[in-house]
């Protein structure tokens, strides 16, 4: 019988090292080996789950298919991987926790003194194995925080046990650290890579491979000290510096340096060389693209980074497949209020609003919305934006200028965004939203339609407001087109305006599912129209949809 192997990934010295995308990019590897890969993360946090956290602390809310509300490491594992993603590949602590209360409220440890060792550990150890299968070559496990955090000793005891439970010889640790460099000093610094392995040999995990992130090339006196200092052999020792064009560099960096080779001889795993041409063929684009457009993100969390990660890519990914650099500007909605839209938004080929959730910052928004439908700039709104989207419309085209969603104002006279219906009872806040995968129906003929290629998709939500349908009628009479609904055709999905070169809103999260290599069709599109605008605007002519697909 085929015995799945594990491998675990932690991270030491400080946090943001990177160890979602170095997780996902040995799946990928392993994937291009043949292998059938499952992917998992632990966060030592003691919230159920990253849903009812600020994008400040936490960045994006990553929502699966299942309805799962996960961290934004699992948008990495979805990009680079094929590995299925279900509930089961985000654990907490909160729900590690929960279910061993739940447990023993049940009876199920009558007698016993419930505690973190064997109980907690326990529980981390069987939500381990529920990965693991016959039809699963091997299971990846990242470990967020770094050791030494308080927070992340359970879960490092539970994988060092795990190894005894399931044998040495399958299971394979992974150490993700810093050699930070220090300018004045000209030198690169082992010492808190030392530290952090020796924190972990303290606990009983002896890192079998150790990857260095690092800004300079390590030398062969850097990798030799680490190596004999950390107890490894020095081809473990493995380099990844910072990446000039894109992060997805860092699949072939690591297949470069051999640790992919590493992993399945150290797991006793016979496989072929890993197939990569399209990646290589991927990264050929990014490099070398033929066209650029600029795109603007106006959003209440523009200034951190990660609170939109997977529209920043899914942005990418568009331009990939138009061949296209994609120049971002994150845009705080605060910034558009101050300074006006005018003033801020002109002279880029596409304006995107992404999803939030509070009142802060939508007039900001529904102010850049307005300038592009007015200036016919290529617009995509996405959840909340799609619904700022349908208030701007209302006040500006109907003249309904107290037009508002009942979120921000109960008593608007014009509520064209309105509370759904399943959540008028509802009074928890976590995992209660309108969540995970749901079909919409296409209606022929639309610019939605016209990018899906079909009649029917499957997006993923994550809302309690939609489009008041009392109101799509007059709506639809002045000029803004319901483009998808509900298969009951009681939800609306898409709003588009046809007069206009692109003004698409959907009530979903389309950049949940788009991959560097099947990149979203409405980030596509978008990406193209702004294309279209760039090349007008500079007197090129317009980039025809025809000839961007034969030059793909």
């Amino acid at each position: 019988m085929r015995r799945t192997k594990h491998i675990f990934v932690t991270g030491g010295v400080v946090s943001s090292l990177g160890k979602g995308l170095t997780s996902a990019s040995i799946g990928l590897l392993l994937e291009r080996r043949g292998l059938s890969v499952r992917m998992q993360k632990f966060d030592p946090y003691i919230n159920v789950d990253p849903g009812t956290m600020s994008p400040y602390q936490h960045g994006e809310v990553y929502v699966l298919d299942d309805g799962s509300e996960t961290d934004l490491d699992l948008g990495h594992y979805e990009r680079f991987t094929n590995s299925p993603l279900t509930r089961d590949s985000n654990w907490t602590t909160g729900q590690i926790y929960q279910q061993v209360i739940r447990k023993e409220r049940q009876g199920v440890f009558l007698g016993q003194t419930v505690q973190v060792i064997p109980h907690i550990t326990n529980e981390i150890k069987a939500a381990i194995a529920k990965l693991a299968g016959e039809d699963v070559d091997v299971v990846i496990t990242e470990i967020g925080g770094t050791v030494g955090d308080i927070e992340s000793q359970p879960f490092l005891e539970a994988i060092r046990q795990f190894a005894l439970d399931v044998g040495k010889e399958n299971c394979l640790y992974i150490h993700l650290t810093l050699i930070p460099y220090l300018r004045a000093a000209d030198e690169l610094k082992t010492k808190p890579t030392q530290h952090s392995v020796g924190q972990l040999r303290q606990i009983g995990i002896q890192p079998d491979i150790l990857i260095c992130r690092t800004e300079k090339a390590l030398g062969s006196e850097e990798r030799a000290k680490i190596a004999l200092f950390c107890n490894v052999p020095i081809e473990a020792v493995i380099e990844e510096r910072d990446k000039e064009f894109s992060i997805y560099e860092v699949p072939l960096s690591l297949m470069e340096r051999g640790l992919d080779e590493l992993i399945v001889r150290r797991l006793g795993l016979r496989t072929p060389k890993p197939q990569m041409d399209d990646w290589l063929e991927l990264l050929q684009k990014i490099r070398n693209p033929k066209y650029e457009v600029s795109i603007a993100v106006v959003g209440k969390y523009a200034e951190h980074r990660d609170a939109y990660k997977s529209i920043y890519e899914a942005l990418d990914h568009g331009g990939i497949a138009n061949h296209t650099q994609v120049h971002i500007q994150r845009i705080q909605t605060q910034v558009v209020e101050r300074e006006g839209a005018e003033r801020v938004l002109t002279g880029f080929d596409g304006i995107l609003v992404p999803g939030g959730f509070g009142e802060r910052g939508i007039e900001g928004k529904i102010q850049a919305i307005r300038f592009a439908r007015e200036k016919r700039v290529p617009f995509f709104g996405i959840c909340l934006g799609m619904q700022c989207a349908v208030i701007e419309f209302a006040r500006h085209v109907l003249g309904w200028k107290e037009a508002n969603s009942t979120e921000f104002n109960k008593e608007t006279p014009y509520p064209v965004i309105c509370l759904m219906d399943e959540q008028w009872n509802i009074t928890d806040k976590g995992g209660t939203m309108r969540l995970g995968a749901k079909p919409a129906l296409l209606v022929p003929g639309t610019r939605s339609a016209e990018c899906y290629q079909t009649d029917v998709v499957w997006e993923r939500h994550r809302h309690r407001y939609e489009v008041n349908p009392q109101f799509e009628e007059v709506l639809a009479g002045a000029g803004l087109q319901v483009a998808a609904t509900s298969p009951d055709r009681k939800l609306i999905e898409i709003v588009e305006i046809p007069s206009h070169p692109w003004f698409v809103g959907v009530q979903f999260h389309p950049e949940f599912k788009s991959k560097p290599t099947a990149p979203h069709p409405l980030f596509v599109g978008f990406v193209r129209a702004a294309l279209a605008r760039r090349q007008a605007v500079s007197g090129k002519g317009p980039v025809s949809a025809e000839s961007l697909a034969a030059s793909h």
